[in-house]
């Protein structure tokens, strides 16, 4: 026993004996001599023999109870195996080229390898259990992740003969110079050497969560002549006090316009994709009312409402004291309100509205040319509250009554305290492929802060919802497009046979459906512009407030809907996007963009003009 368990111990010490010389945590490593590295082949001509000696496998166990098993249980190690191993290892060592994996990325594994790098790993006996934290973490830092997938059994099939992980514990005590991680925080960036490079930069939270985009955007104005409200659908943090009462002025004038646009729709049969199917409906169901609505009464209010907002677009009621009255009271809101569901959602019978229509539809004219986002609003005035920090679509959920929003946010004191809770205007009237509502999931890359510098990937893809798309529910089911809540359900069999059962096109997929309405020409003309505009807009609010470490890299994912003019319309930023192949179109494009990604971080490094695969650069801040 006592044999065995030395030769245990001398097994454990092969790569830390063989490079007790130089200790490479701190400091460069210099060239060795022909003396050292002959001293060197001798033990590990050694460590191979002992390692031989081993007949059968063998335990021990410790007065803790816990099992050691004895490194002779290994397989017979080839001395030429080891040779090759330690020579490949050595050369990594020399030129830097040692890296770390934390997460399920065996497509980065095997660029980084093909390029000559090799990996410390860490073994650990609860690995699942990290991996499955892992994944759970990233949604504290907005990671969009939802991936589950494992890389053990492709590493195996990759390493077949055991010879990186022989290197890998050749490499054990040597300083690692390419971290990828799928938590940020896994990392600590402040004790980094400034040659190690790293995927995540610090405090992205400035726009990677859905309060961080809120925020930050409202002072793009400091930054470029572009209006947020133009790509950003109007948000609020309903933590901060200010905020909120903007939002129920938001809400309550949302009705007034999507009253005068029912008028105009009623009397016109004008039923968009949003409206179609519970418009009609609604028209012809029995009504019933608790009350009278007064039409003449509701649509002045609204009118006046709007002459408002429009004064204060104008700047014209800068002379307005201050203390001059809203146009309604609380008491006249509320019955506006009120008359306002009975009407649009609840089909309540009214009076003939000819005689309003071409006044509302006047009134919508002048408000168009002030509010770039009155088109996908509809006539529901839906919102969707979002818990700041979630990922994954947790926690979401679409209503479009004012008191259902404010009682979702007070039921929690703590996320009130510190502003957790967004509600942003719900896209209405969203462009939808064969009825089916879906979103774009978009990569760009950050390669430095300070200049801001922009890659934009080329490729993209379409996630859909498993179910027609309506506004008679506001399930998730119909609403969500992330892949983490769709792939549990069924499709509906409703849904047309048009999109796939994995719920996913490709860009190019997309591109061919526009091409047979004869619109392929928006994609590069209107599409593509604006996410790369919204995408620029969001990191320049965001620049100030970063981290700007050199040797540092992000990889993102941009969430984007298309309105019914396929203008993109960005919904969130992600951090750690998930690069689970989990059908088709993600194993061919998650692959592509991890190799591309390490293209622009590793082969540009040392010639400036190595291929980038996919990713363009679009923006370098002069």
């Amino acid at each position: 026993m006592n044999m065995e368990a030395t030769r245990s111990r001398q097994s454990v010490h092969l790569g830390q004996e063989g490079h007790q010389a130089t200790d490479r945590r701190r400091t460069q490593c210099p060239d060795r001599g022909e003396t050292e590295g002959q001293a060197k082949d001798q033990k590990v001509t050694a460590m191979v023999r002992q390692c031989n000696l081993g007949k059968s496998p063998q335990t021990t166990t410790t007065p803790e109870g816990k099992v050691h098993r004895s490194l002779v249980s290994l397989p017979v190690l080839n001395p030429e195996r080891l040779r090759v191993a330690k020579a490949l290892a050595d050369k990594a060592v020399k030129m830097h080229k040692v890296f770390s994996i934390q997460g399920p990325y065996p497509v980065i594994r095997a660029a980084l390898r093909a390029r000559g790098w090799v990996e410390q790993r860490v073994h650990s006996p609860n690995q699942h259990a990290h991996r499955r934290y892992s994944n759970e973490g990233r949604a504290s830092s907005n990671g969009a992740g939802d991936s589950d997938d494992d890389d053990d059994n492709f590493d195996k099939e990759l390493d077949p003969d055991g010879l990186h992980d022989l290197m890998s514990h050749l490499v054990q005590n040597e300083m690692v110079y390419f971290y990828w991680t799928n938590r940020r925080n896994a990392i600590n960036t402040n004790t980094l050497h400034k040659e190690q490079i790293t995927n995540h930069f610090a405090k992205a939270g400035s726009f990677t969560t859905k309060v961080g985009l809120c925020v930050n955007l409202r002072n793009l104005h400091w930054f470029d002549s572009a209006d947020p409200d133009s790509f950003f659908p109007r948000c609020y943090r309903l933590g901060a006090q200010d905020e909120k009462h903007a939002f129920i002025e938001d809400y309550r004038r949302t009705a007034c316009t999507s009253l005068l646009k029912y008028i105009v729709a009623r009397e016109r049969g004008v039923h968009g994709q949003a409206t179609s199917r519970s418009f009609m409906n609604k028209r012809n169901r029995s009504k019933r009312r608790t009350r009278p609505v007064v039409l003449s009464q509701m649509i002045d209010n609204a009118l006046k409402v709007c002459q408002e907002f429009l004064e204060s677009r104008e700047h014209s009621d800068i002379d307005i004291s201050l203390e001059t009255s809203q146009t309604l009271t609380q008491e006249e809101w509320a019955e506006f309100i009120d008359s306002y569901h009975l009407v649009v959602h609840g089909g309540a019978e009214i009076e003939n509205s000819d005689r309003f229509v071409s006044c509302c539809e006047a009134m919508l004219q002048r408000l168009v040319e002030v509010s770039p986002q009155l088109d996908i609003d509809g006539i529901h005035n839906i919102w969707i509250i979002k818990p700041g920090a979630m990922s994954r679509g947790r926690g979401i959920k679409c209503t479009k009554h004012l008191d259902q929003i404010l009682g979702l946010v007070d039921r929690d004191p703590t996320l009130i305290k510190e502003s957790k809770w967004v509600v942003q205007k719900y896209l209405e009237r969203p462009l939808l492929i064969h009825g089916t509502k879906f979103d774009v999931r978009q990569w760009f890359l950050v390669t430095d802060w300070n200049p801001l510098t922009v890659w934009f990937y080329k490729k993209c893809y379409l996630r859909f919802s498993t179910q027609p798309y309506s506004l008679d529910t506001l399930d998730s089911s119909v609403h969500l497009c992330n892949n983490s809540i769709q792939k549990h359900l069924r499709p509906s069999r409703q849904r047309h046979r048009g999109i796939p059962a994995d719920n996913m096109w490709s860009d190019d997929q997309f591109k061919t459906y526009l091409s047979k309405q004869g619109r392929e020409a928006q994609w590069q003309s209107v599409v593509v512009p604006g996410m790369k505009k919204a995408v620029i807009h969001a990191l320049q609010t965001s620049q100030d407030l970063m981290e700007s470490r050199k040797n540092t890299f992000e990889l993102y994912g941009a969430d984007f809907m298309l309105g019914c003019n396929l203008h993109p319309w960005l919904i969130e930023i992600n951090a750690s996007p998930t690069m689970a192949p989990s059908t088709p179109v993600t194993a061919h494009l998650c692959t592509a963009v991890q190799e591309d990604t390490l293209r622009v971080v590793l082969d540009r490094r040392s010639d400036r003009t190595a291929n980038t695969g996919d990713f363009q650069l679009i923006y370098r801040q002069q």
